[in-house]
């Protein structure tokens, strides 16, 4: 680990982003080059203390999972996550077709969207972050590990992650998860992951093996219906933005301008999940970082199911 030279990047890169390129407001007090530390910090989801320690020489060794999530705070390219992970002591990650690595461009549109439920998802129904109206619609679905990072997995062997949908709409929100991991399979050929996903739900759920034998494919709703705990049914549209490998996607929910649903939508980005929080659908946020870094409802895969 370069101690030096981590801090001097880290502090390089903080100073040559401004407030609107994170979606923050500037103030008419700032003086800070760029970003100030604790804003970065927080946009990285750990301590102002840890994260400024960094800078000056003096932290830990970071884990793969916080230079994970600095990158993601910094806005970095490929190349420079590459070259964080270095100079931290640490292997760069694989680029494969499957990454956590979000692109500074999908990041940018998903900063200006911080009233909006919006979150970005992998192939395999994978939330890596959330706004936080998101949160508040769907509960936190950053923090689960293993196969249960993925949606998909999770609504076939969780009945409580179908709370989020209403009863009636249960059987397409299954042919459509289903679907999406046919999908994901033919995208990523040799993909042990999705492979490994695949033969876990033929035999944790006979509904699964039913529906995979049928080969459901392309089945896609734009609209569907969200169950919340305090708010009742919201009516949403999905629209969706790829990546340009399609492994990810930006998920937005919106709803008709002038209806009830669009004011319930407002009401979750006034509040937020401060107090909408509900432990029978939501899962437990993820502990801030102190030094280990920080994707139940249901967000559904990259088709927005």
């Amino acid at each position: 680990m370069d101690r030096a030279q981590l801090a001097d990047f880290l502090r390089t890169r903080r100073e040559a982003l401004q407030p609107e390129d994170v979606g923050l407001g500037r103030g008419p007090r700032r003086r800070t080059s760029g970003l100030r530390r604790e804003e970065v910090a927080s946009l990285s989801g750990m301590s102002s203390d840890y994260y400024s320690r960094l800078e000056q020489q003096r932290g830990p060794q970071p884990s793969e999972q916080m230079l994970s999530a600095i990158a993601r705070g910094l806005r970095l390219s490929l190349d420079e996550r590459d070259h964080l992970f270095r100079i931290a002591g640490h292997n760069a990650p694989s680029r494969t077709a499957r990454t956590d690595h979000i692109s500074p461009g999908i990041m940018r549109v998903l900063d200006r969207l911080q009233d909006t439920p919006a979150q970005v998802i992998s192939a395999l129904g994978e939330t890596l972050v959330q706004t936080p109206p998101a949160v508040a619609l769907l509960g936190d679905q950053t923090s689960f590990t293993g196969l249960r990072r993925s949606s998909i997995y999770r609504w076939f062997t969780d009945p409580q992650s179908r709370s989020v949908y209403p009863d009636d709409d249960h059987a397409m929100h299954s042919r459509i998860y289903a679907s999406d991991l046919r999908t994901a399979l033919s995208r990523l050929p040799g993909d042990t992951r999705v492979q490994s996903m695949v033969e876990a739900l033929l035999v944790e759920s006979s509904e699964f093996a039913t529906l995979w034998a049928d080969h459901v494919i392309g089945d896609r709703h734009e609209f569907k219906r969200i169950q919340h705990p305090e708010l009742g049914v919201i009516n949403v549209q999905c629209q969706l933005l790829h990546d340009h490998d399609r492994s990810q996607a930006l998920l937005v929910f919106t709803a008709t301008p002038g209806t009830e649903d669009a004011e319930k939508l407002n009401l979750l980005a006034v509040i937020g999940a401060q107090t909408l929080e509900s432990p029978s659908v939501r899962s437990r946020p993820p502990a801030a970082a102190s030094g280990n870094g920080g994707t139940g409802g249901v967000g559904g895969p990259a088709s927005g199911s």
